[in-house]
């Protein structure tokens, strides 16, 4: 799979190569912060098949959150792009950022939902796993 995509005013793009290793919906609070409070959408592929083709990003990381992610945007626009977790050798791309964002299909798994706000709306069971914390508990 091929996917492309960048940025609001089209300063940052990127285009990634590969099989997606996870995709999935986060309703932890940090992404509630990024996206002024819904969940988040996020596809990771293999880094070894990313790369930005125009423009670059700055990077995030907060200083107080042990293995804390590495979150970066467009410095132009402020559109958040990608996140870089420690240890994982992968791109975390925020799905909105695709050109076509209908390639995403559908999550395989709700993370976080420990952190989910009354008004965010939860998949059933049946339509995926859920999880408190990231993939696991």
């Amino acid at each position: 799979m091929k996917v492309e995509g960048g940025c609001y005013c089209r300063a940052v793009r990127y285009q990634a190569e590969g099989e997606p290793m996870i995709k999935a919906e986060c309703f932890c609070r940090e992404c509630q912060y990024i996206t002024g409070g819904g969940n988040l959408l996020v596809m990771a592929m293999p880094a070894q098949g990313f790369a930005l083709t125009k423009g670059q990003v700055k990077d995030y990381t907060r200083s107080d959150i042990e293995h804390a992610v590495t979150r970066q945007f467009c410095e132009n626009c402020g559109t958040h792009l990608f996140t870089r977790a420690p240890g994982f050798d992968a791109v975390i791309i925020k799905v909105g950022s695709l050109d076509d964002p209908s390639v995403f299909g559908k999550a395989d798994s709700a993370n976080f939902i420990c952190d989910a706000q009354p008004y965010h709306r939860l998949p059933s069971a049946d339509e995926m796993p859920s999880f408190n914390k990231w993939m696991r508990d």
